[in-house]
């Protein structure tokens, strides 16, 4: 399929100070169809421009204030990268800044003429499930629960992508859905998953690993911006997908095995309890296959530069020397007391539960 040859675009970038923003503008840097490139910024950041190809123009932009529409002036297509995916976040807050902050960009965009937003999301919108397809192909069913996690805030914010062509005719909005996210400064439920000693592994669980280098992403995000036929949902991540034990020979890490039940009841107990960030729906993530496709960013033109394992690697380089359980990450001190593995921190909850449970019986 062609990409487009109208006139070169101004492209403007949210989260410009971040990496995946910084890469993006590299993605776009002497692109034929880019006339200008935009930084967007918060005035309270300060932009890695040592990040930044050279001609790039900053703006001081926030991304919750009504008049960010005057920082889009001369815009033609909007990237949204500003996301908070951090496990650490305040889900409230969190979901203050992604959900809020992506209904004022697209209200922004529209009142100053932009014609075009591409927003970020995530494959996880199609949930883990047992009985989902191997891959899931672009614009399949979304069968992801929100459940005040950060899959939550990625559905509301797709709601609000499909919802703005019809709230404001002339704007059109594309959405990529990435698999798990990797690369420098990359810092997410998936990547701790791998920051312990050994692996938390579902029995009978069979799981689908793939990945998506943060530079493949943002190409992604460039390509798609530079392309006026691409809109809706598109998959995004290296081609294949990896089996749990090609994953666990790749880490180095041993497993740590449990049963479903007794890994998603303690892990739910953890949560409630505010030990841990994720909530034990997550541990779907790491139990089902959401392997997708790529079809219509293939079709397009566009190819990944990262294998899943080149992908995968980038993870584990990014994650050395990092302790965590259950997605929370710990000192090491604190890795050390608690054995410093999310696998063994459910098997300790979940015993102790059992060994309540089996007091009381006893005592009745």
């Amino acid at each position: 399929m062609p990409g487009s040859r109208t006139r070169p675009k101004t492209v403007a970038v949210t989260g410009a100070a971040g990496r995946l923003g910084s890469a993006v503008l590299r993605e776009l840097a002497g692109r034929s169809g880019v006339r200008r490139s935009i930084g967007l910024v918060p005035r309270s950041s300060r932009a890695e421009r040592e990040l930044w190809p050279d001609g790039v123009v900053q703006r001081a932009a926030d991304l919750l204030d009504p008049s960010l529409a005057e920082r889009l002036a001369g815009v033609d297509v909007l990237v949204h990268t500003d996301l908070d995916t951090s496990p650490d976040t305040d889900p409230a807050e969190r979901t203050r800044y992604n959900v809020r902050g992506t209904e004022t960009v697209l209200t922004a965009a529209a009142a100053a003429g932009v014609h075009r937003v591409i927003l970020r999301s995530s494959a996880m919108v199609y949930g883990a499930l047992p009985d989902n397809p191997v891959p899931i192909h672009d614009g399949a069913q979304l069968r992801a629960v929100p459940d005040g996690s950060l899959v939550g805030d990625l559905l509301e914010i797709e709601r609000l992508g499909r919802r703005a062509p019809r709230a404001h005719p002339g704007l059109s909005v594309a959405v990529l859905r990435p698999a798990i996210v990797t690369g420098p400064g990359v810092d997410t439920v998936f990547t701790r998953h791998f920051e312990a000693p050994r692996l938390l592994v579902v029995k009978d669980a069979e799981p689908c690993w793939q990945f998506c280098h943060l530079e493949d992403l943002a190409g992604a995000l460039a390509h798609t911006a530079l392309h006026e036929e691409l809109d809706g949902p598109m998959n995004v991540a290296s081609p294949g997908w990896l089996g749990q034990e090609e994953v666990e020979a790749g880490s180095g890490l041993r497993r740590m095995e449990l049963p479903a039940g007794l890994a998603l009841g303690a892990a739910e107990r953890l949560h409630r309890l505010h030990l841990t960030p994720a909530p034990a729906t997550e541990l779907q993530y790491v139990m089902h296959p959401w392997a997708v496709a790529t079809d219509r960013l293939e079709e397009s033109g566009f190819t990944p530069r990262y294998s899943n394992v080149e992908a995968f690697q980038a993870l584990l380089d990014e994650v050395e020397g990092h302790h965590a359980a259950l997605a929370r990450r710990l000192g090491k001190k604190d890795a050390a007391a608690s054995l410093g593995a999310a696998g063994a921190t459910v098997a300790l909850v979940g015993t102790a539960a059992l060994v309540r449970r089996a007091r009381k019986k006893r005592r009745a």
